[in-house]
């Protein structure tokens, strides 16, 4: 399966970032999306649809992943701040890991997109609301047993 990057020098990392950057302007836009219960209510916003239109006019053309792109767009309206720590490893930093390893371990087992979004929906206030935007949006949009490995082995197990 071909893995889906956004990186900052690349198109889609650049729009992506833009997007993000402009919810803090869109604060009507960014409430609606954190108020957003579950994905289907993040692809029924226009916020999440003008992101998802820049994106196809920039060559995504990856409706098998749509779901996992309203997933991350939808997680990003809870990111605040940026941080260049790799999720699992900012989830399991400190004395006591902000996200604790069964908690950690209930994600890597999310059944679906659904599930993975309302697991870290709920991790990202443990760590500040703090996320490498780019790298999450390239982990939720390629959700599978290769980035739950890599997760699995950036998490700092205790």
């Amino acid at each position: 399966m071909k893995t889906l990057n956004f990186h900052p020098n690349q198109v889609w990392g650049e729009l992506l970032l833009n997007w993000w950057h402009g919810l803090k302007v869109d604060t009507g836009g960014r409430a609606a999306l954190r108020r957003a219960p579950d994905i289907t209510a993040v692809v029924m916003l226009p916020t999440y649809q003008h992101l998802h239109q820049r994106l196809r006019a920039a060559g995504w053309h990856y409706a098998w992943r749509d779901d996992h792109l309203a997933a991350a767009a939808g997680l990003l309206a809870h990111v605040r701040a940026a941080n260049e720590l790799a999720l699992p490893v900012a989830m399991s930093e400190g004395e006591k890991p902000a996200v604790s390893p069964l908690r950690f371990m209930r994600l890597l087992e999310s059944p679906d997109i659904d599930a993975l979004f309302s697991g870290l929906r709920r991790a990202l206030p443990l760590i500040g609301h703090r996320a490498d935007v780019l790298q999450l949006t390239t982990d939720v949009v390629n959700w599978g047993d290769g980035v739950k490995k890599r997760w699995a082995y950036d998490y700092r197990w205790r």
